[in-house]
């Protein structure tokens, strides 16, 4: 059974597994920058499969008090918009379309709050290809580049209307 639900405090010791089992592709997250990042999102669901957390979603919006190379970038340059500062799924629950269904989730709360654009960003160097074909079938585009992580990573800025 798969259910879609607002994150709480009792799931964060699963979510900073998921997180530290994709940390390549995402960046690190301790306890403390999961309670700053859960105050400040707009957006905070997990997904669940049969009672346990298998995948979450991290979003907030333009307003919020977030410094962050790359929400800085979709900021000044976009007045309105949610920002996905991380979506993990556990590879054990790929094939459940968990991400699919949180996105979708995503779109529909987006939609509903007048936010006509979503943005995020996923590596390019080194690549996430998955993350790429996965934004690819919700309709993002690529808006720019930009290296981060002291220049370990460089990341393709991505948007998609609502």
């Amino acid at each position: 059974m798969i259910t879609i639900r607002l994150a709480g405090e009792c799931d964060f010791e699963s979510i900073l597994r998921l997180n530290d089992d994709e940390v390549r592709h995402t960046s690190p997250m301790d306890i403390e920058r999961l309670h700053y990042l859960n105050g400040i999102s707009t957006f905070h669901k997990v997904a669940c499969v049969d009672g346990a957390v298998a995948a979450f979603l991290l979003a907030m919006r333009h307003d919020a008090p977030y410094v962050n190379d790359n929400f800085s970038w979709f900021a000044a340059r976009y007045e309105a918009f949610l920002y996905v500062d991380r979506i993990v799924v556990s590879a054990a629950s790929g094939r459940h379309g968990l991400g699919s269904l949180l996105y979708k989730d995503l779109f529909q709360f987006a939609r509903s709050n007048h936010l006509p654009l979503l943005t995020c960003e996923y590596n390019i160097i080194p690549a996430n290809e998955p993350s790429r074909r996965f934004h690819d079938k919700f309709g993002f585009s690529e808006q720019g580049t930009q290296w981060v992580s002291n220049g370990s990573k460089q990341v393709s800025l991505q948007v998609a209307q609502t």
